[in-house]
């Protein structure tokens, strides 16, 4: 069992979603402007893609870093845009009307309740996208969310490895071994990478005590507010509100 929850609008954690944010900054732009041009391939205009890049404060895409190697970016050089626009059109919180992105009358309802939207756009995005095809390797990972959320419950109660993490599912992660390497990065971009532009999960990089660069992964405080899963009750009560 897998149950997103509907926070109210002013909870705390929503905060720590940043493609909650970012949804919410797209739709409100989209509102108060009147829309957003869109080029002949129907992709979000540089000059808006360059205000999100300013604005949305995405995990390890600063905006000093971004422009320090491009002056020019479209929507495609900013993952987080590209995949929030795809996401307001398939949930009809947005649509495509005489070359401008518009927001409907339902998106303009949930980026005023921002708690409702962290149930109906996160719920969709880590269940039902297909993350495989925006990965780098575009290859999938065997298994499914209820196993990998439920098994995640308890093993990053208080932190684990990436590696760790993979071998709870899928073995011991064999060093210099190709194919493996890929699962392991499958693994990350179809699983792990999903939850944390959800604001559900932390991937912090720190050395071991080899000098090798490793993953830790924890949850956040939304993922105790905005899951409820069957291995709940395995978990100490006291990360649970």
């Amino acid at each position: 069992m897998i149950a997103f929850q509907t926070l109210p609008d002013d909870h705390p954690d929503l905060a720590l979603s940043p493609l909650l944010r970012g949804a919410c900054l797209i739709l409100n732009y989209a509102a108060e402007h009147g829309g957003i041009g869109l080029t002949a391939t129907k992709a979000f205009k540089r000059d808006f893609v360059r205000w999100a890049v300013e604005n949305f404060e995405w995990p390890g895409k600063s905006a000093e870093e971004m422009f320090r190697y491009q002056s020019v970016i479209n929507e495609a050089d900013f993952p987080p845009v590209d995949m929030l626009h795809f996401l307001l059109i398939r949930l009809r919180l947005g649509r495509h009307y005489k070359g401008m992105f518009r927001v409907t009358s339902e998106g303009k309802d949930l980026a005023a309740h921002p708690g409702l939207l962290f149930k109906r756009l996160i719920s969709f995005f880590v269940l039902n996208i297909d993350h495989a095809a925006y990965s780098r390797l575009g290859e999938g990972v065997f298994g499914n969310w209820d196993v990998w959320l439920n098994v995640m419950n308890v093993e990053i109660e208080d932190g684990t490895s990436e590696d760790n993490l993979f071998s709870c599912f899928y073995g011991e992660a064999e060093t210099g071994n190709d194919r493996r390497w890929r699962e392991v990065h499958a693994f990350g971009a179809c699983v792990l990478k999903p939850l944390e532009w959800s604001g559900l999960i932390t991937a912090q990089e720190l050395r071991d005590q080899d000098n090798k660069l490793e993953y830790i992964v924890t949850k956040t405080a939304l993922w105790c507010s905005g899951l409820k899963l069957e291995t709940d009750d395995l978990v100490q009560p006291m990360t649970r509100h």
